[in-house]
């Protein structure tokens, strides 16, 4: 690879970012580098003694079951929050909380919160006027998106197949924009795999608190399932997305009791508290980056590009240290 095309590589890479996050694209891309690390990681399990015709098939049906499967997972889950049984649910048990934190609260704090719950309806119903594109392309919402998302499954799966074809030698070119893409994978594999293992540990102490702590002192919170399924969902993304599940589940609980939002709190407080060295534990030792890093990192990158661009942040950051890695340059 020459200077030339290393600098040139780095550039449409940049350029690629920026228009993927412009474009909201980034749900496919997501989709994408899914298919293409876990077909990697099948694929290089299976046997390579045999004909190459018979491994090229096995190849393709790895990545056939992994795009299958991974698009099954991902339209069940939003079946499930789209149903009777989550959004609308979510939406009647929150004007409940409301309505009766407006009969508890000082006056001029209750003053605050919406009168009715068609109040609410409407309140919320402008918030997702007002970011409804933002929220269609992180949430997967709308024929367009879906395409795209089927669209990045199946590149991801071609990309992943490309991956184990000889390829004896490559132009300057396209062997510095391989490079990025084997350094974007990596990134990708460390930060998502990291953060599912925080997120089940949350959602495990979450799980643990609302079915059985709660229980055994005679307290049933409503929406368990959907609370604990949220809580998994939200946090994949790190630091912010257990504070936002957690702010949930508080205010759930103010409906029950003052006491059992009090308790919520301290519960809570402890699992976020234990986030942090879990965070700074796995993700921090995969991508060398702090909690703060990474927090800074979506902070900036939600102002540029909203939430896209926070969903983002994580894997963007640690692409970024890698480069900078391989270039010692940190």
């Amino acid at each position: 690879m020459t200077q030339k095309s290393i600098i040139t590589s780095y550039i449409l890479a940049l350029m690629a970012l920026l228009l993927v996050l412009h474009f909201h694209l980034l749900p496919a891309v997501i989709a994408g580098l899914a298919v293409h690390v876990l077909t990697g990681k099948v694929a290089r399990k299976l046997p390579t003694d045999g004909s190459t015709l018979a491994h090229e098939v096995a190849l393709g049906l790895v990545a056939l079951i992994v795009a299958m499967g991974l698009f099954g997972v991902g339209f069940g889950l939003w079946s499930f929050l789209h149903s009777h049984h989550g959004v609308t649910e979510l939406l009647s048990v929150v004007a409940e909380t409301v309505d009766h934190l407006k009969r508890t609260l000082p006056t001029n704090l209750a003053q605050l919160l919406p009168d009715t719950v068609d109040e609410l309806q409407a309140r919320l119903a402008d918030l997702v006027r007002e970011h409804g594109r933002h929220l269609s392309a992180v949430g997967m919402e709308g024929v367009l998106t879906l395409a795209h998302v089927l669209l990045g499954m199946v590149v991801g799966g071609m990309t992943a197949l490309h991956s184990f074809a000889a390829t004896p030698s490559w132009p300057p070119l396209a062997a510095a924009l391989s490079s990025r893409l084997s350094n974007l994978t990596d990134s990708f594999e460390k930060v998502v795999f990291a953060q599912v293992k925080i997120s089940l540990l949350n959602s495990l102490l979450t799980a643990l608190y609302l079915v059985v702590i709660l229980p055994l002192c005679g307290i049933h919170l409503p929406m368990v399932t959907l609370l604990i399924i949220f809580t998994f969902l939200s946090g994949m993304l790190p630091v912010v997305g257990n504070l936002v599940s957690n702010a949930v589940i508080v205010v759930i609980s103010l409906g029950i009791s003052p006491g059992v939002g009090g308790a919520s709190t301290i519960f809570l407080v402890v699992i976020h508290k234990l986030e942090y060295f879990t965070n700074a534990r796995i993700v921090g030792g995969e991508v060398h980056a702090r909690a703060w890093e990474l927090l800074c990192a979506m902070l900036l990158m939600e102002a540029m590009f909203g939430i896209g661009g926070m969903v983002a942040a994580p894997i963007a950051y640690a692409w970024l240290k890698t480069e900078l890695k391989m270039l010692e340059l940190v």
